[in-house]
């Protein structure tokens, strides 16, 4: 018995290096990867790599069947669209892709973290249907974006019909209809809290989870020592989410930045809410200049790169110290 029990607890011996089950695991393993790298390397990198190599290129429909033979144009594709009408800053009326992108971006993504924090602090509190509540939050996020797309185009409709014109005439709050979505800043506007409504249960979520996994006698003797909700909020509460919440805005400061369809579905990216990627849309698919496009979108990666690499470096280095 004494030997049998010293057996089990002994701990497992490793595979000599270079020994034929080794090797066979080994290979188990990278057939196992496999799939996911062919997946990965087919949907990501490569298409990645494509890019970088057209956007040196002059690359349209004349020789599309023949994208390797494409004439080497240098930075011509990068200057077209640095000099382009709709990438530049031109006053304040008019702040070009580039710019817009930075604001919707940065806009949107705080919004959205601060509506997902105050809904997860509402919803860690019992109260009764709770489990409903949660569920009813979730919405915008599971719904189909062109099913909400064109529900929020109806509700602001620049007719007299449309939901927001006819409520607001009614009250007297207007005397005309008012064309929300084709009104330059109110369209910014919109389309920002449009994104921070549709995303703000993303981070509900991730915020939901760390706040159930705090332990809750630090709030108990800050009760005892007469902290206030508040206090307890900014001293226990703030310092326990701060790598979610950051981790949270470090994520949807990317797919905002390169996000297409929200914009694209509301205003086409007219009235000053053209971004990057609708001007990378734009020089694909609508003038078939598809090396300008590929600069294009490397042009939104380098801004974007650089803006990740700030962020890290800074902010959460601060965070961590």
């Amino acid at each position: 018995m004494t030997v049998a029990t010293k057996e089990q607890g002994s701990p497992a011996r490793k595979l000599p290096k270079g020994s034929p089950m080794q090797a066979q695991e080994a290979r188990l393993a990278w057939m196992l990867i496999l799939p996911t790298a062919l997946i990965v390397f087919g949907l990501v990198l490569f298409p990645a790599i494509f890019s970088i190599y057209i956007s040196f290129r002059d690359v349209g429909l004349k020789n599309l069947n023949n994208v390797f033979s494409a004439p080497f144009v240098g930075l011509e594709n990068y200057r077209r669209v640095l000099n382009d009408f709709d990438f530049k800053y031109h006053d304040l009326s008019n702040w070009g892709a580039a710019i817009t992108t930075v604001v919707y971006s940065f806009a949107a993504t705080i919004l959205t973290v601060v509506i997902g924090l105050i809904a997860s602090l509402v919803l860690n509190k019992p109260f009764r249907a709770r489990g409903a509540a949660r569920a009813i939050f979730l919405f915008p996020y599971v719904a189909p974006i062109v099913s909400v797309a064109f529900v929020w185009r109806w509700l602001l409709d620049p007719r007299p019909s449309g939901v927001l014109n006819d409520i607001l005439m009614n009250l007297g709050l207007i005397e005309l209809p008012k064309a929300y979505l084709a009104t330059r800043g109110l369209a910014l506007l919109i389309v920002i809290i449009f994104e921070a409504w549709r995303y703000f249960p993303f981070a509900m979520l991730m915020i939901l989870a760390r706040l159930q996994a705090i332990d809750r006698t630090l709030y108990e003797a800050a009760d005892v020592d007469g902290a206030s909700t508040f206090q307890q909020f900014l001293n226990i509460t703030l310092p326990e989410l701060r790598y979610v919440v950051g981790a949270i805005f470090l994520l949807r400061l990317m797919w905002t930045f390169n996000k297409f369809d929200d914009i694209f579905l509301l205003t086409g990216g007219g009235y000053g809410t053209k971004v990057l990627p609708v001007l990378t849309y734009e020089f694909s698919f609508r003038l078939r200049d598809f090396g300008t496009g590929a600069a294009s979108s490397m042009i939104l990666f380098v801004i974007l790169g650089l803006f990740m690499a700030l962020y890290v470096t800074v902010v959460m280095r601060t965070a961590e110290e």
